[in-house]
């Protein structure tokens, strides 16, 4: 695990230091995010995602900076593979990224996909006006409508105590009410269950309603805690709950071979 945690955090390094200089993403129109609202839908539509100049020199700068980076063999390969595949091939793996479906044969290369992806729709999100958003529903981003990867337990002077929910995609903070499920809404039948003898800094809280399970990070134990990062980092916490009822119910691309 080591190795593949090593490889992640100079991924995410890169995923910053890319950044500098990009083409402006282009947000759809005034109208069309009036509109999403007004039907409780996400202003970033996966389904209408464009590859534009913006995400082609984000996916791009991202590729060539990860070649020098030191790597595991199966990473290597996959880079390889990405970057001399077609476009009709990427876009098709581009499309099972914001699908959430990714297939087990390809996970390494879809990787690097979903890096980019992430830089790119990160930056879409950010230049979303927060007021303007609405609810979308359970375990919806409000902005791109995506699945969370965990919640955070904040203690934000403003908020002490409050849970918020974190996208896999565009990395947006969105509140929910802690005792609630994430996946269902349910508040009936709700637990937490953590690895024995841990910090206290990760829970999962579990539901009887839908047999699900998502990761707490609780920034009063580990004030660092990344959702994303730790999701990975806290693979124990998975495999403490592989064996009883309840199934993952977040998703996050870099956890998939586990």
């Amino acid at each position: 695990m080591r190795p593949y945690l090593l490889f992640l955090a100079d991924l995410v390094q890169i995923q910053h230091d890319i950044q500098a200089g990009l083409p402006e993403p282009l947000l759809p129109d005034v109208a069309a995010r009036k509109r999403a609202a007004e039907f409780a839908m996400p202003p970033l539509d996966r389904a209408q995602f464009s590859y534009d100049d913006a995400f082609g020199t984000t996916f791009d700068r991202l590729l060539r900076a990860m070649q020098p980076v030191e790597k595991p063999d199966a990473a290597a390969a996959a880079l390889d593979a990405v970057m001399r595949a077609p476009p009709m091939a990427r876009e098709a793996m581009i499309l099972n990224v914001l699908a959430d479906s990714i297939p087990v044969e390809a996970m390494a290369e879809h990787i690097y996909v979903a890096a980019a992806l992430q830089v790119h729709f990160a930056r879409l999100s950010a230049r979303l006006d927060a007021k303007a958003l609405v609810p979308l529903g359970d375990g919806m981003c409000p902005c791109c409508g995506g699945p969370p990867v965990a919640s955070l337990i904040v203690e934000w002077p403003s908020a002490p105590g409050a849970r918020y929910c974190a996208c896999s995609l565009c990395g947006t903070l969105w509140n929910q009410v802690r005792v609630r499920c994430v996946l269902c809404g349910s508040t009936k039948g709700i637990g937490l269950q953590e690895v024995e003898g841990a910090s206290g800094a990760a829970k999962a809280e579990t539901c009887d309603s839908c047999h699900g399970y998502t990761k707490l990070f609780y920034l009063s134990k580990d004030p660092a805690a990344d959702p994303v990062a730790d999701d990975v980092a806290w693979l124990g916490l998975d495999l403490l709950m592989r064996d009883g009822p309840y199934r993952r119910g977040t998703f996050n691309p870099f956890l998939l071979g586990y």
